[in-house]
């Protein structure tokens, strides 16, 4: 068999449970199994297979059509230009969350200059908190927290293997509950799927940590718990950013001004034009 059959061969079998990504998994699975990129991959379409490299092959697309993400069996994911280590015990960085970085990074652009202190709360993958260290001024000195262990060992040999790991504190924390200061930039991708939907989600989000999505009945669980502490977390003239899901906006503006009254509370929107951020200037 060669490259280019077993590439016709995985679109057909990943048309099933993934018509309009089938190519592109396909693509994906046959180059982390060769060991090249793309460009590599299609000069040599016509190269037999060796039969370790098949059984490879297939035994990968056994597990997608079982439903297990992609990010898990390629054993990363891209966020915001960075190449990142995904196991199963983080969820998978979705595009939508670069919205944070984007407003983080602007807002940072727009200081006074000064050192800020942030937090990256619930960094699973270490996928804000990096890019953030990656991205933003020399200055920023940045903290990451989160529940689990073993996500936290994820972010930390992701920040040793950018080169980033001085540039971020990681902590294993609920919350913001240890901390005595006040940040100047708090934010947070955590829990906001209420619990009936994410029993209705695709198979793949099933596989993914229920604690890093699961917000209690109405998604709003573990967000409220976070903006109870920000009166106390974030600096004067701070900014608190949270990723949101589209139907929240208004009811969790109504709690930031109930926390923050003087805060100035907007909500900004994805490229899909759905409301995917709070942001509240402190």
């Amino acid at each position: 068999m060669t490259a280019q059959e077993a590439l016709r061969e995985g679109r057909r079998l990943l048309a099933r449970i993934a018509p309009d990504e089938a190519a592109i998994e396909a693509e994906a699975l046959l180059c982390h199994v060769l060991g090249l990129d793309r460009a590599r991959l299609y000069s040599q379409l016509h190269e037999p297979l060796s039969p370790a490299h098949r059984e490879a092959f297939f035994s990968l697309l056994r597990r997608r059509l079982d439903r297990e993400p992609l990010a898990y069996l390629l054993g990363r994911r891209e966020f915001y230009g960075l190449d990142l280590e995904i196991t199963p015990a983080v969820a998978v960085p979705r595009p939508e969350t670069e919205l944070l970085v984007d407003t983080a990074l602007e807002w940072l652009r727009g200081s006074s200059g000064a050192p800020v202190l942030a937090v990256d709360v619930g960094t699973g993958s270490g996928a804000i908190a990096l890019a953030l260290a990656a991205h933003g001024p020399p200055g920023l000195r940045l903290v990451a927290t989160d529940l689990s262990a073993p996500a936290l060992a994820v972010a930390r040999r992701n920040a040793l293997r950018l080169g980033l790991a001085g540039r971020v504190q990681f902590v294993l924390a609920d919350l913001l509950a240890p901390f005595r200061c006040r940040f100047g930039l708090v934010v947070a991708n955590l829990p906001y799927v209420p619990t009936a939907e994410l029993e209705a989600a695709p198979p793949e989000v099933g596989r993914e940590p229920r604690m890093a999505l699961d917000g209690g009945p109405d998604g709003l669980r573990v967000i409220a718990r976070l903006l109870e502490q920000a009166p106390c977390r974030l600096a004067e003239g701070g900014l608190l950013l949270l990723e949101i899901a589209p139907h929240q906006g208004r009811a969790l503006a109504e709690m930031a001004r109930a926390a923050l009254p003087r805060a100035r509370v907007e909500v900004r929107r994805d490229l899909a034009e759905r409301e995917r951020a709070l942001v509240v200037h402190a």
